[in-house]
């Protein structure tokens, strides 16, 4: 079945003015959280766990899928394993399933207990692109048709000559890996986690210069096929935007704040270049995530404005019986959300 995804990179390749907007559900949590990725369960019975299962994840992700308003599904590989390989998920679905390629170690969560998420990013791989393709190792060209063709790579930059270099070299290794078998991806890059030179006013600029020079020296055979960054602001958007209009630049939904802030921060972005939004805790933390899948995919069509989408979803909530986290007028108000995965970012803090 045609996907959505092509269809747009198309479109947006040929025009990159168009209105298309890619929107993604990153369901891949399990590779940084562990055990509380699916999410904490709403009312919980003095015999159930704190936690969702992960047969719950995967249970919201065929919904999410079966509703067909999200572009691409982020998961891990063995979620992908077990539902796009074994399950057929996406056989006749215009959603393009796609898995985290690497998990370096500032996602390393651990719960919210671990360390690893204040010391400097280390470059780490736990897929390989035939587990992602196939299911097991040594694929033969048929069965890479049968899994996820699509992977996010990560890289934090530190402002560190030498942990930078690594990152790159690792970053170097897949793309030639992922050229020779035939697989996409599209590249994330987080603002440094454990930087102590640099100013947190250079961060954007820093990140965005990072980010030219890192794929100045790739051919377009090898590019990612879009961008996953933090949104900085309208001007450091619209600086990368203008400086490669060959770059599908898209944003990272952060980890905290009010649905307002969910939905401004995707207007806004493509009112200033984005062209797609990858959003994760925003959605599996919401009170019904088809509902706010749906309102997302009103905002990124042009269909409506923030504050009438809040209102929106609001009044979804209502007519399911639904009690909402926060009243109508407190989820109207902005805050500052934080950009990186932890959900805090070591000694170089961007809000």
């Amino acid at each position: 079945m045609a996907k959505t995804l092509d269809e747009k990179l198309s479109r947006i390749a040929a025009d990159p003015s168009c209105d298309d907007f890619i929107v993604a559900d990153a369901k891949d949590a399990d590779m940084a959280f562990g055990i509380s990725a699916p999410g904490r369960r709403r009312n919980p019975t003095n015999s159930e766990s704190e936690f969702l299962t992960l047969a719950d994840y995967h249970a919201t992700i065929c919904e999410i899928v079966e509703q067909g308003l999200v572009d691409i599904m982020l998961m891990s590989v063995n979620t992908s394993a077990r539902l796009t390989i074994a399950k057929r998920l996406f056989e006749k679905s215009p959603v393009t399933p796609a898995i985290r390629a690497n998990d370096t170690t500032d996602i390393w969560l651990a719960g919210g207990v671990g360390a690893y998420g204040t010391q400097p990013s280390l470059s780490f791989r736990s897929a390989t692109i035939d587990h992602a393709m196939c299911g097991h190792a040594n694929c033969t060209p048929e069965e890479r048709r049968l899994g996820a063709d699509l992977g996010l790579y990560s890289i934090t930059f530190n402002n560190d000559a030498t942990l930078d270099r690594l990152a790159l070299e690792a970053y170097r290794a897949f793309r030639i890996e992922a050229e020779e078998k035939g697989f996409r991806h599209f590249l994330e890059v987080f603002p440094p986690n454990a930087c102590t030179n640099l100013a947190a006013e250079d961060v954007p600029r820093f990140v965005n210069d990072s980010i030219a020079r890192a794929l100045a020296g790739v051919p377009p055979t090898a590019r990612p096929i879009f961008l996953k960054i933090p949104y900085f602001g309208p001007e450091p958007m619209a600086e990368l935007v203008t400086y490669d209009p060959s770059l599908v630049v898209g944003i990272l939904g952060g980890s905290a704040g009010t649905t307002y802030d969910a939905f401004q921060m995707l207007w806004e972005a493509k009112q200033h270049g984005a062209r797609a939004a990858l959003f994760g805790r925003k959605i599996n933390n919401a009170e019904h995530q088809l509902s706010f899948i749906r309102q997302l995919r009103a905002l990124a069509d042009g269909q409506a404005k923030p504050e009438d989408a809040v209102r929106a979803y609001h009044t979804e909530l209502g007519e399911m019986g639904i009690r909402p986290d926060r009243d109508l007028e407190t989820d109207l108000k902005p805050t500052s959300s934080t950009l990186s995965y932890a959900g805090s970012t070591g000694r170089t803090t961007v809000k």
